[in-house]
């Protein structure tokens, strides 16, 4: 097939020496397999925002790192320039994601290289060497539904001890290749440690995975996984190869009001600070969320 006019600067470099065919085309790229040498790997060719439908929502930029000052400004001004560095950030996330979750031991297509908004990386295929199916795409029995699910769970286990939780997981990024699940699809993952909605995030990712593999073995619906890992990972006892029994406890307790109330006096007060920060940036804010009002 004739090259996609992203793919040729690969082509140009050395990395890619044929494009053989698209694979799929999704909310935020379009991937095509390719032939580099004697293997079979994948292009990921991302869309340009415009074209894309996965909005770049703040709750998954909290606490991602910008190369400096004039960046962060510039992003957040959403001049042409700042449009440009974010569109970049949001790719850049995904690559880096990889590499440090296949460090880690996750099962992620293996990562090689990334170029002008396209990313190389191992084609997942079955047993027959074609394309590997995601698991939206399946049917199963309940032995591989309980089999997958446990090992999808180690997998984010993997993930959270990494520092990393996917965002937005569910049977539609994961593919089934001949030795189990392979999570794809990191552009929007977040920082565990440094982004508020972290938790919810996972207890998303968690109950999307129950759901689906509850389909086949119902009892999956009734775990709670996250809860349970995440009370680990805050204590810092969460680690690769802990057990996890899908159980997890309410602690019964009051809220403390006084606490509660210290929360949000310190948060309007960092309103006001980023506010003026901006104001002498000569930037404008966005509204001020009613809670803080």
């Amino acid at each position: 097939m004739k090259t996609p006019k992203r793919i040729e600067p690969l082509v140009e470099d050395g990395l890619v020496d044929e494009v053989l065919r698209p694979l799929m085309s999704g909310k935020e790229a379009a991937v095509y397999v390719v032939r580099c040498g004697q293997h079979l790997r994948c292009a990921k060719v991302y869309k340009e925002a415009n074209k894309r439908s996965f909005r770049q929502a703040a709750e998954y930029q909290e606490g991602r790192k910008v190369r400096n000052s004039r960046q962060a400004r510039a992003m957040a001004k959403g001049s042409k320039y700042g449009r440009k560095e974010a569109e970049e950030a949001w790719q850049n996330a995904e690559v880096a994601a990889l590499f440090r979750l296949a460090s880690a031991g996750v099962r992620v297509p293996t990562p090689y290289d990334f170029l002008d908004g396209v990313l190389l990386m191992e084609l997942v295929t079955d047993e027959h060497g074609d394309a590997a199916p995601r698991l939206n795409d399946v049917e199963l029995e309940p032995e591989q539904a309980l089999e997958y699910h446990a090992f999808v769970i180690r997998q984010i286990v993997l993930m959270l001890c990494a520092g990393l939780v996917h965002g937005d997981l569910s049977e539609f990024n994961v593919l089934l290749g001949p030795e189990g699940p392979v999570i794809i699809d990191l552009p929007q993952a977040v920082d565990a440690a440094g982004n508020n909605h972290a938790f919810s995030m996972l207890e998303r990712d968690v109950g999307n995975m129950a759901s689906y593999f509850g389909r086949f073995a119902p009892e999956l619906k009734k775990t709670r996984y996250a809860k349970e890992m995440w009370a680990l990972y805050q204590a810092g006892e969460l680690l690769p190869g802990t057990e996890l029994s899908g159980h997890f406890a309410e602690t019964e307790h009051n809220a403390n009001v006084a606490d509660v109330m210290r929360e949000i006096d310190a948060a309007r007060a960092d309103e006001a600070r980023r506010r003026a920060a901006l104001a002498q940036e000569g930037m404008e804010a966005e509204p001020t969320p009613p809670w803080m009002q």
